[in-house]
């Protein structure tokens, strides 16, 4: 492992409880948030496994777990998933780096990052994006969340804690060439602004890409 995946899992293993403490119930307040996962979980349906990419304490794969999904989350911080699995029992959890993933061509139906591709160096995010659409099935579909902007936030203090982890802003605009390189179908872009006094105060944007099924191609 690299020096900054090592600083990253590192860092989420230092504020793993206090995350759980600010997070873990942050979906009810997020009306869109809750909605457009239940659009996916109702859309991927019947295409195999689902796979959270960086699922922290597990509270999205929770949500689409009760939406009938058969959802497992998968975190580079081995404390998060150790949590995630403490405060989600029935579901899988599996410590694991999106950018390598153990699975093998087409074994999953969906996949859903959350907020955590904005931890990928942009030089990065298309290879990234590759190894996404390797493991997903044909017609499998991929929900991305991130951070709309161009800036790199970086923190070493995170409640009190003494962390190393940047934040990646993209546009959606650059997000969709990067989706359209690595072989994805958009489908849809979704932005919302802030839900105030409950999260980071930036513009959010979301994309619904799919795999295509080559093999129905003319």
């Amino acid at each position: 492992m690299d020096t900054t995946l090592h600083a990253l899992q590192h860092s989420y293993d230092t504020i793993a409880e206090d995350y759980v403490e600010q997070i873990f119930h942050e979906l009810e307040h997020k009306p869109l948030d809750r909605e457009l996962l239940n659009r996916f979980a109702a859309q991927v349906h019947g295409l195999g496994p689902i796979c959270e990419l960086g699922c922290g304490p597990g509270h999205v794969a929770r949500y689409l777990h009760e939406q009938g999904a058969d959802v497992f989350g998968l975190d580079l911080s081995p404390r998060m998933v150790a949590l995630a699995r403490q405060l989600n029992p029935g579901i899988e959890f599996h410590q694991g780096n999106m950018l390598a993933l153990e699975a093998e061509d087409e074994a999953w139906g969906g996949l859903v990052a959350f907020y955590s591709i904005i931890h990928i160096p942009r030089e990065q995010v298309p290879g990234a994006l590759q190894e996404f659409r390797r493991v997903l099935r044909p017609n499998g579909l991929l929900l991305l969340a991130f951070h709309v902007g161009q800036e790199t936030l970086h923190r070493d203090e995170w409640w009190g804690k003494a962390v190393s982890v940047d934040t990646f802003f993209f546009r959606p605009n650059e997000m969709k060439v990067y989706l359209d390189t690595a072989g994805f179908e958009i489908e849809d872009i979704i932005e919302r602004p802030p839900y105030a006094d409950v999260e980071y105060p930036s513009q959010r944007a979301y994309i619904f890409a799919r795999k295509p099924d080559d093999s129905t191609a003319a």
